[in-house]
């Protein structure tokens, strides 16, 4: 069991985003646990309450907890890319209903933050040669959607 779980408060779709998040990721992502609200509750009776859920071995909790609170930039999910298909293949099904942010930045339609994260971005930044690894930093300044072959020759 995983010790420290994210926590996510959606307004009432928890369970339609966590089902889309599975979608998305698949592989071994999939929703664990659905509880739903009793009459001693504070929300409706039957009505979904938490759906727990794990995506590529990370497992969340999200809550249908009401308008009374969004998601901002403050916290991201970010995830690691193995190729420029897969940040490609995560950015357009992440901003399908959502939008595009800077420096591989997004929020998706129910307004969380993830940041798309190409491997190889920490080499480029962290050049031994400074010279390299600032043109690195401009172009990803630059960018939308992270493209790895343009600030790998940056």
């Amino acid at each position: 069991m995983q010790k420290i779980k994210t926590f996510l408060w959606f307004d009432n779709q928890a369970e339609e985003a966590a089902n889309h998040y599975v979608s998305i990721f698949g592989g071994d992502s999939k929703v664990l646990d659905v509880t739903h609200y009793t009459e001693a509750s504070p929300g409706e009776p039957g009505a979904v309450m938490t759906v727990e859920f794990r995506l590529a071995g990370q497992e969340y909790i999200a809550l249908n907890g009401g308008p009374q609170f969004s998601f901002t930039e403050a916290i991201s999910l970010s995830v690691d890319c193995e190729s420029q298909a897969e940040v490609d293949e995560l950015w357009a099904r992440l901003t399908d209903g959502g939008e595009e942010g800077q420096c591989g930045w997004l929020k998706d339609k129910y307004g969380l933050s993830w940041q798309i994260v190409p491997r190889g971005l920490s080499e480029a930044l962290s050049d031994p040669d400074r010279v390299k690894a600032d043109r690195a930093m401009k172009a990803m300044l630059g960018m939308k959607k992270l493209d790895i072959e343009a600030l790998l020759n940056a």
